[in-house]
C-alpha cells in the first residue's frame, strides 16, 4: 500500500500570507483519529480566525470525510489537508485509495443509522468532489465551504 502524499510548499508572498493559509496533518486509519482530526481543525480555524459557524460546518464535513476514508477504504493512513482561498476553505481527506468503488451518497431510511454522510457534506458544501492522486497511488475525497 502507498503512503498518502503530502503536499509541496507553496512559494509564498509574504504579503499573501493573510489571503492563503494552509495545515496538513496524518491520522492512522483507525476510529479513534476522526476525534483527533475533528479537534486539529477546530484549533487550526480558531487559530485562522474563523467564525464559530462556518467553524462548525468544516469540522462536522471533515469529521464525515475522515470517517468516510476509514470505514470504506482499508486504509492504514489518511492526510488530512485545510487551506483557504479568498471566501472558501478547501478540505481534502487522502486515503490510499484501497476501495474500488467512488463514493456515492445514499438515500437512507428513517431508522438506518448510517449512509447520511455524504448528505450532510452535499448540504453543507459549496461543492464536494473526489479525484485520484498524482500518481494514482491514493484518491482524495475534497469539499469547500465558506470561511
Amino acid at each position: 500500500m502507498a503512503t498518502p502524499s503530502l503536499p509541496q510548499p507553496l512559494g509564498r508572498l509574504p504579503e499573501d500570507e493573510h489571503l492563503h493559509k494552509t495545515a496538513v496533518f496524518g491520522l492512522p486509519a483507525n476510529p479513534a483519529s476522526v476525534a483527533v482530526a475533528r479537534r486539529n481543525v477546530r484549533e487550526l480555524l480558531s487559530e485562522w480566525g474563523t467564525s464559530r459557524e462556518a467553524g462548525d460546518n468544516v469540522v462536522l464535513v471533515t469529521s464525515e470525510l475522515v470517517t468516510n476514508a476509514i470505514i470504506h477504504t482499508a486504509s492504514d493512513l489518511i492526510v488530512c489537508r485545510l487551506r483557504t482561498s479568498g471566501e472558501l476553505l478547501h478540505i481534502e481527506v487522502e486515503d490510499q485509495n484501497c476501495s474500488r468503488t467512488l463514493p456515492e451518497a445514499r438515500r437512507p431510511k428513517p431508522d438506518d443509522q448510517n449512509g447520511r454522510g455524504l448528505m450532510l457534506i452535499s448540504e453543507l458544501s459549496s461543492d464536494w468532489g473526489v479525484t485520484d492522486t498524482a500518481d494514482g497511488s491514493g484518491r482524495v475525497v475534497w469539499a469547500e465551504l465558506p470561511s
